[in-house]
């Protein structure tokens, strides 16, 4: 398989990372190899990693504030958190992960991409310090546990946000008594990338009482 060729850049990548093509292409080489390599990338996965993946979660990097300070909670392979690293380096981003061979990685890519806004933390998102402006993840547990795990990360007046698929809306809906004991409100469904991407990124945003 020319792997060259799977991981090669779709036009949609200029629209969405604009200066930070080449970047963001080195990242995604460096999935194709080592993180198929260590298991965090399915090799299936090679020629969907731009759309499914790295697509999937820059069309909202845009929508982050300027200088926001961001925590990706459980962040596996560095998505969307890397990515958004790349396409908006002036934002902060902490990468929380549990499992040191996924940290290991994360290091790695971070020293040779030299991502200077991001740092890594190894461990749970309950042993993690600090309140940050958003707090996000991404395919790691059904919302109900993530707003348990990650609202007391979210700063008073911020966000958490949460990239699902089609069973956002109902996940809220089963999830409203656990959002309000949180200190959540405003649950509701956004969408991002409509015109740019061929499947639009459903995500769930909620607020945290200021």
């Amino acid at each position: 398989m020319d792997v060259s060729r799977e991981t090669s850049p779709p036009d949609a990548a200029e629209a969405v990372f604009g200066d930070h093509v080449s970047a963001i292409s080195a990242y995604v080489d460096i999935l194709a190899d080592q993180g198929v390599v260590r298991g965090l990338i399915g090799p299936r996965e090679l020629p969907r990693l731009w759309e499914r993946h790295i697509l999937n979660c820059g069309v909202m990097a845009h929508a982050l504030d300027p200088g926001a300070t961001v925590a990706d909670v459980g962040s596996g392979a560095g998505l969307p958190g890397l990515v958004w690293a790349i396409a908006r380096p002036d934002i902060e981003i902490t990468l929380i992960e549990p499992l040191l061979r996924r940290t290991t990685f994360l290091t790695e890519v971070v020293d040779e991409l030299r991502l200077s806004n991001v740092t890594v933390f190894r461990g749970r998102a309950d042993e993690a310090k600090g309140q940050y402006d958003v707090v996000t993840s991404r395919a790691v547990a059904a919302l109900d546990k993530l707003v348990r795990w990650s609202m007391p990360l979210v700063r008073p007046g911020g966000v958490m946000w949460v990239i699902k698929g089609s069973s956002a809306q109902s996940e809220i809906d089963v999830s409203l008594s656990t959002i309000r004991a949180a200190g959540g409100t405003n649950p509701r469904v956004k969408s991002y990338g409509d015109g740019v991407v061929e499947t639009p990124t459903t995500m769930v945003t909620i607020d945290k009482v200021g």
